[in-house]
């Protein structure tokens, strides 16, 4: 396998090839960010290869970006790729969008090779992913190869996919980087058959963003809705429940990016004086820290940024879909005492309304331990390895 690369009998710095496509939300394009960050600031040099809708600040600074035609989820249910434009894509596209994938990993010659969620999902873009597998595979003197994933998955509903996901793990892949925390969710619990592949996972911790800092605005209440893409009705409840609730208490509901434009201005006009609306505040991880209770889905990074707050949430996770990995997250924090939860399909401005109420009867914030360092624990595993 590659090593650090060696110029001119100098040692520099090693390469990783970040590969992560986002298809409805952004939140595996915000982890996978966060780590290539973390990987960069500790002197790697990074290229992050996207193909999802263009994301305003991401994937960030200090990392090269390589940006594939975009490509998006035909609807929620993940059924089906289109293009930027909503066309559904087809075989050149797919031809054009595998060959560029490939000259960018033969100029870019990386020590290590990170692939965001497969196999354990996005199946979809196999038709470029195996081609790379293919090439590497057959290289003589061959990077590393890592899956980055998630610590809870989607529950498999067809069968013989988990066996599928594991004889390409054990084709390809040298290490599977789980970003969580054991103790509170295992790769198992969710993976049935991890116990085949049980020498190639490693566990990083949570990655979470550092800790915020102070907020130069305060709300009482943040309600939030991820990249936009599927919050609208959420938003519209909370918005309804903001008029029945304690008009002293100071509200902001952040719609995400991907909200028509004509949902945001019919949430903007009908908001009361004390709710602010806001498409996107770079600043919600510190508007957390001086918030009284979180409203959002349970997005994994919407609730590392919540535990590293120490803000009490009310979480609505998302099940479109047959979507099952939000509301496993959400009733483990549930259980722990660090969360309320409101199930989507029972989502009303009425039960926004009873959930809110509910939550704010929290005092305090209970500690917890879990460890959300997971981005540059990932910088020294990868050390580690090399």
């Amino acid at each position: 396998m590659a090593g650090s690369a060696m110029t001119n009998g100098q040692t520099t710095s090693p390469r990783v090839f970040f590969y992560v496509q986002h298809l409805l939300g952004i939140g595996h394009l915000a982890r996978a960010s966060r780590i290539a960050r973390a990987l960069a600031e500790d002197g790697f040099d990074v290229t992050v290869v996207t193909g999802g809708t263009p994301v305003a600040g991401f994937p960030g600074p200090h990392v090269r970006h390589i940006a594939l035609p975009t490509i998006t989820a035909g609807d929620a249910g993940f059924s089906g790729l289109a293009d930027i434009d909503g066309k559904p894509v087809d075989g050149a596209f797919k031809d054009s969008r595998r060959d560029l994938l490939l000259a960018a990993f033969r100029e870019n010659q990386p020590d290590v090779v990170i692939i965001e969620a497969f196999p354990f999902g996005r199946r979809q873009v196999r038709f470029e992913l195996l081609p790379l597998l293919d090439e590497i595979a057959a290289m003589d003197n061959r990077p590393m190869v890592m899956t980055s994933l998630r610590d809870i998955l989607q529950e498999r509903s067809k069968p013989g996919r988990d066996e599928e996901t594991v004889a390409v793990l054990k084709q390809y892949f040298d290490r599977v980087l789980v970003h969580g925390d054991p103790a509170f969710a295992r790769l198992e619990d969710t993976f049935p058959p991890a116990a085949e592949i049980a020498d190639k996972v490693i566990y990083t911790g949570l990655v979470a963003a550092p800790p915020p800092a102070e907020p130069a605005e305060r709300f009482d209440i943040i309600v939030s809705a991820g990249g936009g893409a599927v919050g609208n009705a959420l938003i519209r409840a909370a918005l309804e429940a903001a008029k029945s609730i304690d008009k002293r208490l100071s509200w902001a509901l952040i719609t995400g990016p991907n909200l028509p434009q004509s949902d945001f201005d019919a949430i903007s006009s009908a908001a009361p004086a004390h709710v602010s609306v806001y498409r996107f505040r770079p600043d919600f991880a510190s508007l957390l820290k001086g918030a009284r209770l979180s409203v959002s889905q349970a997005g994994y990074n919407t609730v590392c940024d919540i535990l590293r707050a120490g803000c009490h949430p009310l979480l609505i996770p998302f099940t479109a879909g047959g979507e099952t990995e939000q509301t496993v997250r959400a009733e483990r924090l549930e259980r722990l005492g660090l969360a309320h939860v409101l199930p989507e399909e029972t989502l009303s401005p009425q039960t926004m309304m009873q959930g809110i109420r509910a939550a704010l009867v929290v005092s305090g914030r209970p500690p917890h331990r879990l460890d959300l360092d997971g981005a540059q624990r990932t910088a020294e595993i990868l050390r580690g390895l090399l």
